[in-house]
C-alpha cells in the first residue's frame, strides 16, 4: 500500500524547510518543492502556483450500523471504566485528550454536564457539554467502582493495572482499550476518534444547525465542523426530498389561494 495523501504531506515538511536553508545560505536559488499560491479574485490568466502534491481531504470514516452494533456488543463486555468512557466519548463527541483529562470535579451529576477545561482542549477553548441519562446511570456505577480503587479526588479515570494501580489512566492505555475493541468486533478502523465524528454527524442528522454542533465540538469556526459531519447519500436523499416536500407544498397553496381568488372576482 502506498502512503496517504496526509503523510506524504507531512514528509514533504522537512524537505521543503532543508530547502528554503540553502536559498538562504545561498547554495540554490529555488525551492523545487514548491508551495502552492492562489489568490481569490485574481483575472483569468493572472500566474498561479501549484504545490507539488495536491492535498486531498478525505470523509471521516464512521461505522455502520451492523459495525456498530458489533462495537456496542463487544463494548459490553469491557469493564465499568471502559464502558462508561466509551459512553462519555460519544455523548459529549470528546477528543481522546478530552476524555482521559477529565477530573472528578470536572462532573456535575445534578446536571448531568461535563467541563471540558481549556488546557485539555486542541484549540485552548473551555467548554461545558451534557451527557444522557443512560450515561449518567452508567457514570454512577463507575464512580462507586473508582472508590474501590482510589477515594482520592483527582484523575476519574485511573489505571487498575498492579503497575499502575490508581494512576491517572494515559492516553496509550485508553488507545490500546480502544484498538483491542476493534480488533475483537472485526470493525478495525474503528479508533479513539470515531466516536467524536459519529456523534457529530448523528447530531447534523437531527436536524441540528451547524454553529450549534461546532459550539458543542469546541471548535472555533464552523469549516472544521463540517469536516467532521459525514451524512451519507441517502441522508442528504432524505433532507432534499422533505425540503422538495414543503416547498412543493407551499407553491401548491399559493397556486390554490390564487385560484380561489380568481373565483371570487368572477
Amino acid at each position: 500500500m502506498g502512503l496517504a495523501n496526509a503523510t506524504i504531506q507531512q514528509r514533504l515538511v522537512p524537505v521543503r524547510l532543508f530547502y528554503d536553508f540553502l536559498m538562504e545560505e545561498g547554495l540554490r536559488e529555488s525551492n523545487p518543492v514548491a508551495r502552492g499560491r492562489y489568490t481569490p479574485g485574481r483575472r483569468a490568466g493572472a500566474s498561479h502556483q501549484r504545490g507539488l502534491l495536491p492535498r486531498l481531504t478525505k470523509l471521516p470514516w464512521i461505522p455502520g450500523e451492523q459495525q456498530w452494533l458489533r462495537i456496542l456488543e463487544v463494548a459490553r463486555r469491557e469493564p465499568v471504566r471502559n464502558r462508561v468512557m466509551l459512553a462519555l466519548a460519544y455523548d459529549a463527541a470528546l477528543r481522546r485528550e478530552e476524555l482521559c483529562s477529565l477530573r472528578t470535579d470536572d462532573v456535575d451529576p445534578a446536571h448531568r454536564t461535563l467541563r471540558i477545561r481549556a488546557e485539555t482542549t486542541k484549540n485552548r477553548l473551555e467548554r461545558v457539554v451534557p451527557y444522557s441519562a443512560s450515561t449518567g446511570v452508567l457514570l454512577s456505577g463507575y464512580l462507586a467502582h473508582r472508590a474501590t480503587v482510589s477515594r482520592a479526588r483527582g484523575s476519574l479515570f485511573l489505571s487498575e493495572s498492579r503497575r499502575n494501580h490508581a494512576q491517572p489512566l494515559s492516553l496509550w492505555t485508553w488507545s490500546k482499550v480502544v484498538r483491542r475493541i476493534a480488533l475483537t468486533s472485526g470493525v478495525e478502523r474503528f479508533s479513539t476518534h470515531t466516536t467524536r465524528h459519529l456523534s457529530l454527524t448523528d447530531l447534523a442528522r437531527m436536524g441540528w444547525e451547524v454553529h450549534a454542533i461546532a459550539s458543542f465540538a469546541g471548535h472555533r469556526h464552523t469549516d472544521s465542523t463540517l469536516q467532521y459531519i459525514h451524512l451519507s447519500g441517502r441522508d442528504l436523499a432524505d433532507k432534499l426530498s422533505r425540503g422538495m416536500e414543503h416547498s412543493h407544498a407551499w407553491r401548491i397553496q399559493a397556486l390554490t389561494a390564487a385560484s380561489d381568488d380568481a373565483e371570487v372576482s368572477r
